[in-house]
């Protein structure tokens, strides 16, 4: 748009002046208008707007400093700008013109350059002076109807301007908090106020782009309120700060605060996220990282000791996580170069800024997971929780902050089907496992609607006889489309949905059913059934009511039933496990660690859990010609602690052979039979015949209800 041309005001009383400065000023673009006098002009601009007057002020029989001091009463030299054109003798009608309001004066003869830059110099002033009061009158309104509390600090001068929304947001009046700096900061919370001045001094050291940092300060009521501050400094040509200026913004409302463990919530890590993405995209030198961190058993230690017990384990917790990624880091709570925060439930997120490679996330997740593992006491009890942790890195190809998160929380997931208590870093085929695991969890409803899951037996032997002593129940799925589908794939996706719950009590009833079917059949009274049992059964509160309710309904004795547990389902919460575990034994039920020596360290509570049975995994066995001392360790544990002790995956007559040697009396395995069906499990109770395993049985193997 091209900018209209400034109107000028000539008042002079000679006609050839008028003339000469009129066809002066026109051919440099102004518009111009004459008058011959003071009191001519005054009705003119009346009428006329003007951007500035050259007004003659000593012309015969006329009063032009009059003129001028009425003009000045209407207009500041802002709104008009007024040149005085005065005699060439002497200074005193420059300094009367002057002292009248004039803007500037020049001498006659008028000189045409001096005339045109004396102009164009007032005209400059003036659209600063315009441009500088507008942004004035712009700050005042936004200072009045802004939500938030500004403030405007000059060092020069020691003094702060506090808006008065900023003093009514902690219940003052206006007149009631000063200028000073410590009108702040001896209102804000002794925890934070050291931070806050690390922040302010980290920006007008350059070190940050702006102040920005949550603190707590304190409402005149005594309570203290939640504030986010922001804030940049003005420097002069050296870059050193003489001002700075910001906003606070009441954030208390659970807005950005998670209420339970003090970390910022969804919204204000989501706020946090996209800042980080948008500086990454702007600028090619910024990299970060996200960590998604999942607990692994907390539903359990909710389930069993109460969600009071469940909350404060999330707030030490979150202690934990903050003490671990500063000690990382020197970097304090919500500082600059992390986030610590609670999503929901007990998902947590740490957003790390400005890392220098994938090695600095993998560095603060190790440490994470060696701190997670220490024993967490709470209310005299030692719980021992894991995490699942994925870490995403920024790269160029995201396009929204949302899916840098989604790709942290795939990780994760996959860090849980591998395991749990580990960490994984994202790539391009956990999205696809993703997808795939999606799927697999809608077909396993289906697949249970459609009653497709099948129970197979595999024999427990006696080694010294061969004879078998009974069964352990194992659950196959056989899909409709896809054939038979390994428990490895399924049984993990189960856990995390909750439908273990629903297909373990199949299990439990079926096998249970089938084991009195059998005894009543062959008259062996003490033929056994091993059932696994998972951690989400383990740790309910009315586990032996149902036990007890299916032993009765199934007239199965209670000595007949064994029950496998894995390590991973009693070490998050031992003592709990414990506790059960003697009301499973006092009402006679047995109890068997299975894959002992593949989970936690647990060899301190071994002696306090009361156990019938250890079962020896078969990774151990099936090393155990190379090297028996594990196997050898475990033989000579359970028996001093008074323990049956049944090896896993035996297949080769030499493994009997050195098990016999260790003095291991019982064993499963293909070298006896695969797991079958009732039917066919049936038959080998009649014949007490095994067979071996074809190649599409050892390719399929085997897994139980509840491998972790």
């Amino acid at each position: 748009m091209t900018p209209r041309p400034h109107t000028l005001l000539v008042v002079d009383a000679d006609a050839a002046n008028r003339d000469w400065m009129t066809r002066l000023l026109s051919g440099e673009g102004f518009h111009v208008s004459a008058v011959e006098n003071g009191k001519s002009a005054l009705q003119w601009i009346k009428d006329n707007p003007a951007d500035l007057i050259l007004l003659e002020i000593d012309a015969p029989g006329d009063n032009g400093l009059k003129a001028l001091r009425d003009l000045r009463k209407k207009y500041d030299p802002v709104q008009l700008p007024i040149i005085a054109l005065t005699a060439e003798t002497g200074n005193g009608h420059a300094v009367d013109a002057l002292n009248c309001g004039a803007s500037d004066t020049i001498a006659r003869p008028v000189d045409s350059a001096i005339v045109l830059a004396r102009i164009r110099t007032q005209l400059a002033l003036k659209r600063a002076e315009e441009a500088l009061r507008e942004s004035e009158e712009r700050y005042a309104l936004a200072a009045v109807g802004s939500n938030d509390g500004l403030w405007d600090w000059h060092f020069r001068t020691s003094r702060v301007y506090f808006s008065p929304r900023w003093k009514s947001m902690l219940g003052y009046d206006a007149d009631e908090i000063g200028e000073k700096p410590e009108e702040w900061f001896r209102r804000i919370h002794p925890d934070d106020v050291n931070r806050v001045h690390a922040d302010i001094t980290a920006h007008l050291g350059q070190l940050t782009p702006h102040y920005e940092g949550e603190y707590r300060i304190q409402h005149k009521d005594g309570n203290y309120l939640w504030m986010l501050g922001r804030g940049i400094a003005v420097r002069n040509s050296r870059g050193r700060a003489y001002r700075m200026a910001g906003s606070q913004t009441d954030i208390t409302r659970g807005k950005v605060v998670d209420v339970l463990t003090g970390l910022p919530n969804r919204v204000l890590f989501m706020d946090r996220l996209g800042r980080s993405f948008a500086l990454a995209k702007r600028s090619h030198f910024k990299s970060f990282a996200l960590i998604f961190l999942d607990l692994d058993s907390f539903k359990l230690i909710n389930d069993s000791l109460g969600h009071l017990i469940g909350d404060q384990m999330l707030v030490t917790i979150a202690g934990r996580l903050e003490a671990t990624v500063r000690s990382c880091d020197s970097i304090s709570r919500l500082g600059r170069n992390h986030t610590v925060a609670r999503l929901g439930g007990d998902e947590f997120t740490i957003l790390l800024d400005d890392i220098s490679s994938t090695q600095d996330a993998i560095r603060i997740a190790e440490r994470i997971s060696a701190e997670l593992s220490k024993p967490f006491k709470i209310n005299s009890q030692d719980l021992f929780p894991t995490a699942s942790i994925g870490i995403a890195v920024y790269n160029p190809a995201y396009t929204t902050p949302e899916e840098i998160l989604r790709d942290a929380d795939t990780a994760m997931y996959s860090a849980k089907a591998l395991g749990k208590g580990r960490y994984e870093i994202f790539d391009s085929d956990m999205r696809a496992n993703a997808v795939a695991r999606l799927q697999l969890e809608n077909e396993l409803r289906r697949g249970m609607e459609k009653q497709e899951f099948e129970i197979y037996y595999q024999p427990v032997v006696a080694l010294r006889t061969r004879k078998i002593t009974g069964f352990e129940a194992l659950i196959r799925w056989n899909h409709c489309a896809r054939g038979v589908i390994p428990p490895g794939e399924f049984i993990p996706v189960a856990e995390e949905t909750g439908l273990i719950v629903a297909l373990g009590q199949w299990v439990f009833e079926t096998a249970c059913q089938q084991a009195r079917i059998w005894q009543t059949r062959f008259g062996a009274t003490q033929l056994s059934i091993n059932i696994n049992i998972s951690a989400r059964h383990f740790l309910q509160s009315n586990l032996v009511e149902y036990c007890r309710n299916v032993l009765h309904e199934t007239q199965l004795s209670e000595s007949s039933l064994v029950l496998e547990v894995t390590e991973s389902a009693m070490m998050p919460d031992p003592d709990t496990a414990i506790e059960v575990m003697r009301r499973l034994k006092s009402f006679g039920i047995k109890l068997a660690m299975d894959d002992f020596g593949t989970g936690y360290s647990s060899l301190s509570y071994l002696h306090r859990f009361p156990l019938d049975c250890l079962k020896i995994d078969k990774s151990f066995i099936s090393r155990m010609m190379e090297d028996d001392e594990i196997v050898r360790t475990i033989i000579t544990l359970g028996r001093n602690l008074g323990l049956q002790v049944i090896a896993e995956g035996v297949e080769t007559e030499s493994q009997i052979e050195r098990l016999m040697q260790l003095g291991c009396s019982y064993a499963q395995g293909y070298i006896f039979s695969i797991p079958v069906h009732a039917s066919e499990a049936t038959d080998l109770l009649m014949a007490e015949q095994f067979h071996p395993p074809t190649l599409a049985d050892a390719a399929f193997g085997e897994y139980s209800l509840m491998t972790e």
